[in-house]
C-alpha cells in the first residue's frame, strides 16, 4: 500500500500525536493547507484500507496519578477466555484486554488485562474482582507490575 504525498504529509503532521486544542484537525489542516473536513476524511480513510490501525488516547497513567499499573496474566480456559475476556475488558478498570498465545510450559497465561490504580492495595483489588469474573475458568495467574512508564510510539515515517 503506498500513501499519496497529502496522506503522507497528514500521517507525518499527526504521527507524533493530535494538538492538544479544541479543534486538532482544524489546526492539522491550517499547517498542510487543506480543509479541516479533507484531513478527517483522509484518515477516515486511511484506517478503512487500513494503513492506519487506530487513533487513540494514550494517557500518562503516571501523570494522572495512576501509579501502581500491572499487567494481570490468567490461565483461562481456551473455550471460555473469549466471552470472559470480553467481560474483562468492558470493566471500566481495564485499559487494554487481549488473548495471546501460551508458551508452554513456561508461560501458561492466555488472558492479559492492564489494571491501574493509586497503590498496589488498589491494583489488587481489582484483581480480584477479575478473578471473580474468570472463577473457575481459571487455572492460575499473576501480576507484572510497571517500574516506568516506557515510551509509547507507533509507527513513523521518515522525511524522503
Amino acid at each position: 500500500m503506498t500513501l499519496d504525498a497529502i496522506d503522507r504529509r497528514i500521517v507525518q503532521a499527526t504521527q507524533a500525536g493530535l494538538p492538544l486544542v479544541p479543534e486538532p484537525y482544524a489546526d492539522i489542516a491550517a499547517a498542510l493547507g487543506l480543509t479541516e473536513a479533507e484531513v478527517i476524511a483522509r484518515l477516515a480513510a486511511l484506517q478503512d484500507r487500513g494503513a492506519v490501525r487506530r487513533i487513540a488516547l494514550a494517557p500518562n497513567h503516571y501523570a494522572l496519578g495512576m501509579t501502581a499499573n500491572g499487567m494481570s496474566v490468567w490461565d483461562v480456559a481456551d473455550d471460555r477466555v473469549s466471552d470472559l475476556g470480553a467481560q474483562v475488558g468492558a470493566l471500566p478498570f481495564v485499559t487494554h484486554c487481549y488473548r495471546r498465545p501460551r508458551a508452554l510450559s513456561e508461560w501458561p497465561f492466555n488472558l492479559f488485562a492492564m489494571l491501574h490504580g493509586e497503590s498496589r492495595s488498589e491494583v489488587e483489588e481489582k484483581r480480584a474482582r477479575v478473578a471473580a469474573i474468570l472463577g473457575d475458568a481459571c487455572r492460575g495467574h499473576d501480576i507484572l507490575y510497571s517500574t516506568r512508564i516506557l515510551k509509547k510510539t507507533g509507527l513513523r515515517l521518515r522525511d524522503d
